[in-house]
C-alpha cells in the first residue's frame, strides 16, 4: 500500500467495492464468483493499490484458499453423493427412530438431519429424507409441519456450522481456524439451535394441523386435538446398507480430525500419534471417508456406476469452489490495501464487540441476495483482514459468520421453496411461518449461545 494513501480513502473503496458486490449479485446476470473478483478488484483500485499488486492479490487470495480447503470440498461432495444414493440417509433416519421414534420421531428426524448435512447438501438432504417424514406425519398423526421443519432445521444446523460443509469450512478457511475445532465447537452450536427448532415445530403443528392423505399424493388439514396424535408402531427400513456401513463415513473423518486436534495440543510425539496427527489432517481424513463410502456403501455397484455418482458430486463442488476461493481473493486485497488493519482501529475503539462483526455483515449479505453459502464467504472475507490483528478466536469468528447466515430465509433462497413446497404449503403467510421464522430463530440462538461461549471461552 502507498504510503500517501489515507485511512478515508481505504474505507471509500472498501464501501465502493462491497456496495458493488451487492448491485451485482442482486441486480444484474453476472454470477457471485465474478462478482466478488470485480468487487475485489474495485476495492483495491480505489483504495490506492497499484494496478499490478491488485491482480497479485486477488491470485495469491484465490490460490491459497483453494490450497487449503479445495481438496475437502471435492471429497465431501462425491462422499455425499455415495451416501444419497446407497440409501444411507434414510437407514440413519430409521436408526434414530428405533432409539427415539415411538413417542418423538420429530426428534429423531432432527438428529437425522444433523447428522446427514455434515457431508450432504441440505436441500438434498431434506428431498431425500421428505418421504421417511411424510410416513411418519401419517402414522403418527402428527403434523407434517411438525416433522418437515425438525428434520429441515436439523440439517440446517449442521449445513451452517460443521465442515466439511462448504460453507463452515471456507469461512475457516479464510479465518485460518483449526478445522477439528472448528467442527466440534459447530456441532456444539448446532445442538441449542435443533433444540429451538423442534420446539418450535411442535408449536408450528398445532397452529397448522396437516398430515398426508393415504396415498401419499394430497393433504389433509383440520383443526389440532390432542387426541390426533399417537405412539406409532416402529417402521422398518428399506432394504439398504447396515447401520454402521451408514454412519461410518461420516463418524470416521470428524473422529480422526479431532484426534489430530487433540494431539496436537497435547504435543504427543509419539509414532501412533504422528500417525493419527496426519491422517486427522482434513484432507486426509475426508479421504478416508470417501474411500469408507466407496468400498462400504458402493460395494453394491460397479466401477462404471460408483464413478458416475462420483462425477455427479464433484459437479456440484465447482462453482462453490470458485465462489470459495473469489471469497479469498477480495479478503487478500483487503489485507494488501490496509483497509483491514485501519478498520481493526477505528472498530477496537468502538461499542461494537468485535466477535459480532461476522455475524452482522453475513446477516446483511444473506438478507440481500439469499445464499447462505455466499453470506458467509463474503463476511470472511471482509472481516477476517478486520479481525486479524484483535484478540479474537478465529473458530468463534468462522462460526460468527456462518451463524449469521442462518437469518430469515426467504424467497432469494432456494431451501425456502424446498421446504415450503415438499410439505404443501402454498401460502405466504404460512411459508414464512413454516421456514423463514424457525430460521430467524436459530440466528437469534446461535448468536446468544455464540456471545456466551466467546465470553468463556474467546
Amino acid at each position: 500500500m502507498p504510503a500517501t494513501v489515507s485511512g478515508s480513502q481505504m474505507l471509500i473503496g472498501l464501501a465502493v467495492g462491497v456496495a458493488l458486490l451487492v448491485i451485482l449479485i442482486l441486480r444484474t446476470k453476472i454470477h457471485a464468483f465474478p462478482a466478488m473478483i470485480i468487487a475485489a478488484s474495485a476495492t483495491g483500485l480505489i483504495g490506492g493499490m497499484p494496478t499490478d499488486a491488485v491482480s497479485k492479490s486477488i491470485t495469491t487470495g484465490f490460490g491459497n484458499t483453494l490450497g487449503s480447503i479445495g481438496l475437502v470440498i471435492g471429497f465431501g461432495v462425491m462422499m455425499g453423493r455415495i451416501l444419497e444414493v446407497s440409501g444411507a440417509a434414510e437407514r440413519m433416519a430409521y436408526t434414530f427412530l428405533r432409539v427415539f421414534g415411538k413417542k418423538n420421531p420429530e426428534v429423531a428426524l432432527a438428529l437425522t438431519g444433523y447428522v446427514t448435512s455434515i457431508p450432504i447438501f441440505v436441500d438434498s438432504g431434506f428431498v431425500i429424507l421428505n418421504p421417511i417424514a411424510k410416513a411418519l406425519s401419517r402414522r403418527s398423526g402428527k403434523s407434517m409441519l411438525t416433522m418437515g421443519v425438525s428434520l429441515a432445521i436439523g440439517l440446517a444446523a449442521t449445513h451452517h456450522l460443521v465442515p466439511p460443509t462448504p460453507g463452515p469450512l471456507g469461512a475457516a478457511g479464510i479465518f485460518k481456524a483449526d478445522i477439528g475445532q472448528m467442527i466440534l465447537w459447530g456441532m456444539v452450536f448446532a445442538v441449542p439451535v435443533v433444540a429451538v427448532g423442534i420446539m418450535y415445530a411442535k408449536w408450528l403443528g398445532r397452529k397448522i394441523y396437516q398430515i398426508p392423505t393415504e396415498d401419499g399424493k394430497g393433504w389433509e388439514r383440520q383443526d389440532w386435538r390432542p387426541e390426533l396424535e399417537k405412539t406409532i408402531d416402529e417402521l422398518g427400513a428399506k432394504e439398504g446398507p447396515s447401520a454402521f456401513l451408514s454412519f461410518l463415513p461420516i463418524i470416521a473423518p470428524v473422529v480422526f480430525i479431532l484426534a489430530n486436534t487433540v494431539l496436537t495440543a497435547m504435543k504427543v510425539k509419539a509414532l501412533w500419534a504422528s500417525i493419527l496427527i496426519f491422517l486427522g489432517q482434513p484432507v486426509m481424513a475426508v479421504l478416508i471417508g470417501l474411500l469408507l463410502a466407496i468400498y462400504g456403501l458402493g460395494a453394491k455397484y460397479d466401477r462404471k456406476t460408483i464413478l458416475k455418482q462420483m462425477e455427479e458430486g464433484v459437479m456440484s463442488a465447482g462453482i462453490i469452489m470458485l465462489v470459495t476461493g473469489a471469497g479469498g481473493a477480495l479478503g487478500q486485497v483487503l489485507r494488501d490495501s490496509g483497509a483491514g488493519d485501519y478498520l481493526a482501529k477505528v472498530i477496537a475503539g468502538s461499542p461494537v464487540p468485535a466477535i459480532l462483526l461476522p455475524f452482522v455483515v453475513a446477516t446483511f449479505v444473506r438478507l440481500i441476495q439469499g445464499s447462505g453459502t455466499v453470506a458467509m464467504l463474503t463476511a470472511a472475507s471482509i472481516t477476517a483482514p478486520i479481525l486479524a490483528n484483535m484478540d479474537v478466536n478465529p473458530v468463534f469468528a468462522a462460526q460468527s459468520a456462518s451463524m449469521g447466515a442462518f437469518v430469515f430465509s426467504y424467497f432469494n433462497d432456494s431451501l425456502y421453496w424446498v421446504v415450503n413446497r415438499m410439505q404443501g404449503i402454498e401460502d405466504v403467510k404460512e411459508q414464512i411461518m413454516t421456514w423463514s421464522i424457525p430460521t430467524t430463530l436459530a440466528w437469534l440462538t446461535s448468536g446468544i449461545m455464540l456471545v456466551i461461549v466467546n465470553a468463556i471461552f474467546g
